[in-house]
């Protein structure tokens, strides 16, 4: 997790009664785990796939492909806005 993220978790976590505090934390982090190792396994689906969804002059468009220009677009997207 960047530190945004875990600025933004500490300021939301701080807000709560001292006693849900921990709690929160440790669900954040479990959580956090969770969803980083369910992304790594599903990196090499991602890489096996090849089959062209559609063509746009005679060049094949993958779901691999558009799956890292998504992931391109959004990367740019993050690092330009305010």
């Amino acid at each position: 997790m960047g530190i945004d993220n875990e600025t933004f978790i500490s300021i939301l976590a701080g807000r709560l009664p001292k006693e849900q505090q921990k709690k929160a934390r440790r669900l954040r982090l479990i959580l956090a785990a969770i969803l980083k190792i369910g992304l790594l396994l599903i990196v090499p689906v991602i890489l096996k796939l090849k089959n062209d969804l559609f063509t746009v002059f005679n060049i094949g468009f993958s779901e691999k492909y558009l799956v890292l220009v998504a992931g391109d677009l959004f990367l740019l997207y993050k690092s330009s806005k305010k």
